[in-house]
């Protein structure tokens, strides 16, 4: 049973540069689950947050289940994330002391079939760094079609 779920938050690369990766579990419910496979996830607005010494993803919607009976789960709500105690301290001291964000890059299923968030340390990216992004993007683009045509 392979599932080739590989959902990205695009607006995340283009709002920020990621400088740091990690990848943490999530705790869901059953009928979350199903719907991540089923690819019925949206990221956009997702961002994670520390409440004590828990980090949870904020603004994640995960679909209802259309199978699901009268247990379904709430679309929009706080997920915890699963990540060691060394990871933690060290995403909450980087953002509490030099203003970074933790942003949701990718959600995905493992090989042993779970549910893993690839989440990013990031800094905001201001206007001009996002127009020169979209510079180097388009000349990359026209050397691959001038590579292509040759």
């Amino acid at each position: 049973m392979s599932y080739k779920i590989n959902i990205r938050n695009k607006k995340a690369f283009h709002d920020y540069e990621i400088l740091e990766k990690y990848v943490a579990g999530l705790q869901l419910l059953g009928t979350e689950i199903k719907s991540i496979r089923l690819g019925k996830v949206s990221l956009v607005e997702a961002y994670c947050l520390f409440e004590g010494k828990e980090l949870y993803v904020k603004g994640m919607q995960i679909s209802d289940y259309a199978w699901g009976s009268f247990n379904k789960h709430e679309p929009g709500r706080d997920r915890k994330l699963l990540m060691t105690q060394h990871e933690l301290k060290k995403l909450k001291r980087k953002t509490r002391e030099s203003g970074l964000t933790i942003a949701a890059l990718r959600i995905f299923i493992s090989g042993s079939g779970y549910a893993k968030l690839e989440i990013g340390l990031a800094r905001g990216k201001k206007e001009y760094d996002k127009r020169e992004t979209i510079k180097r993007k388009d000349a990359q683009r026209q050397l691959d079609r001038l590579h292509k045509i040759k």
